[in-house]
């Protein structure tokens, strides 16, 4: 099958032609009555997910979780649809595909509160402390996480189950995730430049916090600020409890509770409190990079996000954004290091450009952890592969924006 032809990205606001298409087509459906337009409501969203549940819905709402947590999930889901409707000025294709991930969201929530109801000891799951990878977006954060979890020794995330994390069996998450990807990248040309993604690849857990409504991937795709300042102020332990079910879950399914798992989510930077509360025997990895080059890359991947999905995104807005996350991530961090006595590890963006061998051979040292030969070859298939992936052409377009800049 020849290569799909991925267009020049002029600027960073650029569209898609398909999503353009899609855009102009979904619009004059609603205008002339062809489909209704999605319902935002958090009521119809409930309804629609429990439909199959019955009178065992508010029960399976419940599973596994503490009323706290039921509540918190509620709160957020009004609030995340409030500020859409009066923030986001969604296009009729930013308002399916946000009709598409939050009706998703409560499906999962009841479908994993019904599986934790009848196999509550997934929840006892007896976990191997992890190894956290720790820095801002764009920071070097995806590769480590990719070499540490290329060790035979250690366990990781996949694609498919990040975003269909709901266990199956037959496959049928991986399916799922490949004909989800197929539709994204033809939605969005230059996605697999921004984030490389398969679905058996080594994937970060963001849609795990996303599931429980943190606001994470949502501002990076809609203008929100009323919810993304309301969810930063808020306490985030509901939030990373359902993360840790989720995890346990995961392993025990997979059956790899038993390895040190590498977690990796650039918002765990601004909740890492909560994260070592959760986790106290983790050891962590903080990756640093400049911040001028982090804020560039954060922009233009949260811009190429949000273009598709509003037709008023305002650069200017999409940079204070993420010159305010840089801020907040920095100082949570800080704090929450100032206390820590467990092991870690400093990696920077320009050693591992450098010489990505000596820096991995001195983290491992700095976590006590041993450096197999088996572990260095998969790494080093890891480097080999990489030098001809994606991810080189989000670089080239970066540096011409620069140029015009």
């Amino acid at each position: 099958m020849a290569a799909r032809r991925v267009p020049v990205r002029e600027h960073l606001l650029a569209r898609g032609p398909l999503a353009t298409r899609a855009n102009a087509f979904l619009g004059k459906a609603w205008e002339r009555g062809w489909l209704p337009p999605p319902d935002l409501d958090p009521d119809a969203l409930w309804a629609l997910a429990a439909k199959p549940y019955g009178a065992r819905a508010e029960a399976a709402e419940h599973g596994g979780r503490s009323e706290e947590d039921v509540a918190d999930f509620r709160e957020r889901l009004a609030r995340m649809i409030a500020a859409l409707e009066a923030e986001a000025d969604l296009n009729p294709l930013g308002r399916t595909m946000a009709w598409g991930q939050l009706s998703r969201v409560v499906k999962n929530r009841l479908a994993f509160g019904a599986l934790w109801r009848e196999r509550p000891e997934l929840l006892e799951t007896r976990l191997a402390a992890p190894i956290i990878v720790i820095g801002h977006m764009r920071s070097g954060t995806t590769r480590i996480h990719t070499l540490l979890a290329a060790d035979p020794a250690h366990a990781h995330t996949r694609y498919c189950d990040a975003f269909h994390p709901v266990p199956a069996r037959f496959g049928v998450n991986r399916v799922k995730a490949a004909l989800e990807l197929s539709m994204l990248g033809t939605l969005n040309p230059w996605m697999q430049s921004i984030h490389p993604m398969a679905p058996a690849a080594v994937e970060e857990e963001l849609a795990w916090i996303s599931a429980a409504l943190h606001h994470s991937i949502y501002e990076s795709q809609w203008h929100i600020p009323a919810y993304s300042a309301w969810s930063e102020a808020r306490g985030s332990r509901p939030v990373y409890r359902e993360f840790a079910r989720i995890l346990s879950t995961d392993a025990a399914h997979r059956a790899i509770a038993a390895k040190p798992r590498v977690l990796k989510v650039p918002a765990f930077a601004e909740d890492l409190a909560t994260l070592l509360d959760l986790f106290p025997e983790a050891r962590l990895v903080i990756a640093e990079r400049e911040h001028a080059a982090v804020l560039r890359s954060a922009v233009s991947l949260a811009a190429n996000q949000m273009a598709m999905q509003s037709d008023s995104c305002c650069l200017e807005a999409i940079e204070a954004r993420w010159r305010h996350k840089i801020a907040l991530r920095e100082a949570r961090m800080a704090e929450a290091l100032a206390g820590w006595e467990g092991p870690m590890a400093r990696l920077t963006f320009d050693g591992l450009n450098t010489d990505w061998e000596e820096a991995i051979a001195r983290a491992y040292a700095d976590l006590g952890l041993a450096l197999t030969p088996e572990a260095l070859a998969a790494m080093r298939r890891v480097m080999t592969a990489s030098e001809t992936g994606h991810h080189r052409a989000h670089a080239a377009q970066l540096a011409r924006f620069a140029e015009a800049g």
